[in-house]
């Protein structure tokens, strides 16, 4: 009977998730619309302060017209789930409504908290990015600051796994727990800012609302394999609303998830990977966001060694792809087919190297 609840634990708020994305959908997209809230002029800049031209003109037509906080769906309807449940659990107490309430300190607590600052750090991006003048005379928070407030975002994360939860320890697979003692707290850093640097995957309709409900589904059944059903329903809760921003992001895009939606999805995958102890198993089952920013890296130091000549045509290597003609559905196709492989090949190798 309990591992029926259980499984009424982790099914139960994702469905409602999904819904309340849907619903909440048709208001944000009217108030996007309604304020044009999308970039005035279209293109970036690299991460080394370069332009980008290839990547503007494969994206010329794309970015103008098409909102931007598109990611508020995902943790607006995880938070307004979470709060359903803990509500249910406090007014209408049963013993079936307190075990569906998965609100909980020592595993919910930390990964709600990094979602929802981090998502409001995006979001004023967002603001500031939409408030471009046709000139381009502005365009959000630097990167620079983006990556000082996710590192100290960072810090606070592994504070609280190092000395609230008293926690040290990091599973390597095949070989059990490893205590590394404080060492945690630059390890936590080092992951978030990494992931962090992945957000650029966010840059083809439906790529990273597909890949990130991949990656979340997949630590779900890790948390719940584990016993960690609280850990399990939260994951579940991301996946089913990313699932519901998904609905309106595929081609032609509805709106852009934007640094609101994936910063804090990627800030929030660090901490589930630490709590289910499978942070060395985090670049399998994350496998797109790894590649991601592994082909940057490379593009980026061989611009610098190589007197600017470049592996990748254009870097991520989704854009890559782009540019050698494949089409963007089958960019992003791909990528979920990866996603899937690897985030399965990552649960088995969790599941049984333990």
């Amino acid at each position: 009977m309990d591992g029926l609840i259980n499984v009424l634990k982790v099914i139960a708020p994702t469905t409602v998730a999904f819904f309340v994305g849907i619903a909440l959908t048709p208001f944000l997209t009217n108030y996007l619309y309604k304020h044009k809230m999308w970039k005035k002029k279209a293109g970036k800049i690299a991460p080394d302060g370069r332009a980008t031209p290839i990547f503007d003109k494969l994206h010329e037509q794309k970015e103008v017209g098409t909102p931007r906080l598109g990611g508020v769906i995902i943790w607006a309807s995880t938070l307004i789930t979470i709060i359903i449940f803990a509500l249910i659990a406090e007014f209408a107490p049963t013993p079936l409504t307190t075990k569906l309430n998965f609100l909980s300190r020592n595993q919910t607590w930390l990964p709600l908290f990094t979602l929802i600052v981090a998502s409001l750090i995006g979001l004023v991006d967002d603001l500031i990015e939409v408030g471009v003048k046709s000139d381009g005379s502005s365009g959000g928070l630097s990167f620079k600051k983006r990556l000082f407030m996710v590192s100290i975002l960072g810090l606070i994360g592994a504070w609280w796994f190092f000395f609230k939860l008293e926690s040290s320890e990091v599973f390597v697979p095949f070989l059990g727990l490893l205590d590394i003692g404080w060492l945690v707290i630059p390890l936590f850093v080092i992951v978030m800012v990494v992931l962090f640097s992945s957000s650029v995957i966010d840059g083809i309709d439906g790529l990273a609302g597909g890949v990130m409900a991949i990656i979340f589904a997949a630590y779900a059944g890790v948390a719940f394999f584990q016993n960690q059903i609280d850990l399990a329903a939260f994951s579940a809760v991301l996946a089913g609303g990313t699932l519901a921003f998904l609905w309106f992001n595929i081609p032609p895009a509805r709106f852009y998830m934007s640094e609101t939606g994936i910063l804090g999805l990627t800030t929030t995958l660090t901490v589930i990977a630490f709590l289910t102890d499978s942070v060395f198993i985090l670049p399998i089952i994350a496998f797109p966001l790894f590649a991601t920013v592994i082909c940057n890296i490379i593009q980026l130091g061989s611009k610098r060694l190589r007197n600017g000549k470049k592996v990748f045509l254009v870097a991520p290597l989704h854009h890559h792809f782009e540019a050698l003609g494949w089409p963007a559905y089958k960019v992003t196709m791909r990528y979920w087919i990866i996603g899937i492989v690897t985030a399965v090949i990552g649960m088995i190798i969790a599941l049984i190297g333990r």
